[in-house]
This record gives C-alpha cells, sequence and structure tokens, in this order.
C-alpha cells in the first residue's frame, strides 16, 4: 500500500484534513491540554455502548487509578469502531495521532514498516521492573524488527479445531489427537455425519480460518518475501488442498455448501449440529452461551467440548495466531507516560481481569497458567508453540491476498470453477495489486 507523503500533506492543509478525520471518528477536534492536565491519549476499535459490562467498568476503574497515581493526568479512551486501519492511518498523516495505539497482529505490518511507532526497547532496557520474559516469545517476536520491538503482547489466540465431546460419545468415535493426518480427519467426519441431522464438520470460507490447510500440506501462499503469488498460491500442494476442502463440501458432505450454512442462520457447531469446527479462542464465550434444545439443556456443553490442533500431513501441525498488541507512536507528546501506561495495561493485574473475560489467551505466561485448571485452557497452550504470525503482521496490504483466497473458494464452492483455474486467478490478481504499491 503507498502512502500519502505526511510531510506533504501536513503542509498542504492538516487543518481539512483533521476536520475529515473528526468527522469519521466522531470527534469534533483533538483534544487540548491546560497548563494543569496532561491528556494521554489511547486508541482501541471499541465503539459507543462497549463499555456498559461489568468487565468494562473494572478496566474503567484501572484507568481511575492509573491517574491517581499520575497527578494531573487524564486518561482519554479514543474507540474507532468500524475501518480502524484506515482511520488511524488518517491520524498519523493529520499529526493527530494517539499516544498509545493498539494494534491488530493482522495489519500490524503497515504501522510498524512506516515508521510510525517507536521502538519500546529503550523504555524496557531502562526499566528493571518490565521483563519481557514473562511473555511468550513467539507472540512477542510478531512485532519485533531486527533488535527493536514495536509493540508488547496484550492477549492472542491460536486457531484451533474444537470438537464436541456428546456427539463423539454418540457415534462411538475416539475424540482426535495431536498428530492426526488430513485422511484422519476425513474418516472422523464421515462418521459424525448424519444425513438431514447433524455434519462431521462446519467449513467457514474466511481464509484467516482455513490459510493453515494449506500449510499443514505443505502449502503457502507467497513467495518468502511476500511480494508474488504466482507460483505459490497455485502450487501443487495447494490444489491437493483446496480440493481436499472441496470435496468435504461437494462430494464426501460432510460439511455444509456456503449457500446452505447461510441458509441456516445459526452456528452449526453451537447448535449442536457440527460435530466439529475450526476456531480460536474467542468462540468460547459463545459456546458458553449455546442455545437451549427441548428438554432445556444446551445444544453443546461447556464440559463436552474438546481442543485440538489441526490436521496435517507435514512433520509437525502448523497453526497461525491472531494478537492484540500495545505501541507508543512516534509522535506521542507523552512517551514516557505512555510506556507507564502501556506496562500497565499488559501487567499482571490488568492481565489477570481481562482473561476473566474467556475472550483469549493472556500473552503473559502467568497469567495464562492460571488458567490451566481448565483442561480447554491447557489445550490451547499446548498450541501455542505451533502457533505463525498472521502475514498481515509483516506484509502491507496482505488483505487483498485474503480477499482474493476468499473469491477463489467461492468460486470452486459455488460456481464449480476449477481448482487449478480459480487459483491461478486469484494470484494473478494479488499479483497484479502487488504491483502497484
Amino acid at each position: 500500500m503507498i502512502l500519502p507523503d505526511p510531510v506533504r500533506l501536513r503542509s498542504r492543509g492538516t487543518l481539512s484534513l483533521a476536520m475529515c478525520l473528526a468527522f469519521l471518528i466522531g470527534t469534533s477536534c483533538v483534544p487540548q491540554e491546560s497548563d494543569r492536565q496532561i491528556v494521554l491519549r489511547v486508541s482501541n476499535w471499541s465503539g459507543a455502548g462497549d463499555n456498559e459490562s461489568e468487565y468494562d467498568k473494572l478496566v474503567q476503574e484501572f484507568y481511575r487509578q492509573f491517574e491517581k497515581e499520575n497527578p494531573g493526568v487524564r486518561v482519554r479512551i479514543e474507540g474507532i469502531p468500524g475501518e480502524y486501519v484506515q482511520k488511524m492511518l488518517l491520524n498519523f498523516v493529520a499529526g493527530t495521532e494517539p499516544d498509545v495505539v493498539t494494534l491488530d497482529a493482522s495489519s500490524a505490518a503497515i504501522f510498524i514498516n512506516n515508521g510510525f511507532l517507536r521502538d519500546l526497547t529503550p523504555f524496557i532496557h531502562k526499566d528493571p521492573e518490565f521483563k519481557l520474559t514473562d511473555y511468550y516469545p513467539n507472540v512477542v517476536d510478531i512485532a519485533r524488527r531486527g533488535n527493536a520491538l514495536y509493540a508488547v503482547p496484550g492477549d492472542f489466540t491460536p486457531m484451533v479445531v474444537y470438537y464436541n465431546k456428546r456427539l463423539f460419545d454418540q457415534a462411538g468415535v475416539p475424540y482426535p489427537k495431536p498428530g492426526w493426518s488430513f485422511e484422519d480427519f476425513l474418516q472422523t467426519s464421515k462418521r459424525l455425519t448424519v444425513p438431514g441431522k447433524q455434519y462431521g464438520f462446519s467449513f467457514a470460507n474466511w481464509m484467516p480460518g482455513w490459510i493453515m490447510w494449506l500449510w499443514n500440506n505443505g502449502g503457502d501462499v507467497l513467495t518468502p518475501d511476500g511480494k508474488r503469488a504466482s507460483g505459490v498460491l497455485d502450487s501443487p500442494q495447494n490444489v491437493q488442498t483446496i480440493s481436499f476442502l472441496r470435496d468435504l463440501v461437494k462430494v464426501h458432505k460432510v460439511s455444509p455448501s456456503l449457500s446452505e450454512a447461510a441458509s441456516l442462520g445459526v452456528d452449526l457447531f453451537a447448535n449442536g449440529q457440527s460435530a466439529m469446527t475450526v476456531s480460536g479462542h474467542w468462540s468460547l464465550s459463545g459456546y458458553k452461551n449455546a442455545p437451549k434444545g427441548p428438554d432445556g439443556k444446551p445444544k453443546i456443553d461447556w464440559k463436552e467440548l474438546g481442543v485440538v490442533s489441526m490436521p496435517h500431513n507435514t512433520p509437525k501441525s502448523n497453526t497461525v495466531m491472531y494478537e492484540a498488541g500495545f505501541g507508543i507512536t512516534k509522535g506521542s507528546k507523552h512517551p514516557d507516560l505512555a510506556w507507564k501506561f502501556l506496562k500497565m495495561w499488559t501487567g499482571y493485574k490488568l492481565q489477570h481481569l481481562y482473561n476473566q473475560s474467556g475472550i483469549a489467551v493472556s500473552a503473559r505466561k502467568d497469567v495464562s497458567a492460571e488458567r490451566m485448571v481448565d483442561p480447554i485452557e491447557r489445550q490451547f497452550v499446548s498450541i501455542i508453540p505451533t502457533a505463525r504470525p498472521p502475514y498481515g503482521s509483516r506484509i502491507e496490504g496482505y488483505e487483498i491476498v485474503e480477499k482474493m483466497g476468499k473469491n477463489a473458494v467461492d468460486s470452486i464452492l459455488n460456481n464449480d470453477v476449477p481448482v487449478l483455474q480459480a487459483l491461478k486467478q486469484a494470484a494473478t490478481r494479488i499479483d497484479q495489486e502487488f504491483a502497484k504499491k
């Protein structure tokens, strides 16, 4: 992605751009500071009405406590719902960026690679209270470039296979174990499929949720330098993998078609109509509140959930992890104060609280270890070492790859386009878009 030159834009019309930004994010102006008060601006992707839960109220108490510990400071949380990345980029171009920015690993590259963030290693080296070893190293490395580090992780999730133990027990099928192959997965899905009643697996055409299948059959999407898809996305390994996923739906019928899944209008796994699905830790909160059947019992019981690593035809299983981290902007007016806030947010006390929400795994090893009394959490933790960063954490404009990948699979499943043809067309389109950068 080619960004406008910030210096040129600022000199040609900072006021109009800032007004445009204010309109987009629903604020009238950048907060002004008085001589007696410092405003520490912190961005995230929440929207209006997102602060009503008991958890959110507790977090607000942490903000107030931070203000008490730093007299004269007011923490301003700037929620930017919707097109977070685009709106944040306007902030940077206009010179109105916040002090602390929340980074989604899936789109972190554009902020890190364009010099919008400060290297945090100087803060870490002069702060004896902060220990980077408290965090999972592969999660920390998402925001690392050489010796520089541009964000400290808050929470994350590896993508996993969920399975419904009740349906496995009813079918007399053994629970899946780490090290299972694609063929094992297929045979398991077949045994769990009951025509007209339930599916062995529910496939969703969301590329961030199926890219791991490519990795686990020896394939990939881009060349190592991240600049070309042709010859990689349309490789023989990927043709084999996508054909396997297609056949789950169209040949073996162990997964519903995309149109059928859409028409049902429910999460088939949460509804007890699918024995397996692929998702992240965030789904657990939904499964806790699964719909109830005629007998008044949940259609999927929390105690009957299982988690296992992705099946693979490679020497070891691979998965992807999606993470949220926190960085300090290059233009922060209060970098030392921003570091204190970042340290609070990623520290034990607040992460211990946040982890109770169950939406993700804490990047702090001590906090995630506290949750290992739960067998599901233990299974998640065991998968962490196999998790790789999403390509959007390194490659700018990667969203076009995910869009073209989804379109290719749509054409295969909905219009019977041959797999090789669909992947070649997607690879060509990706290369054309990358050539424009």
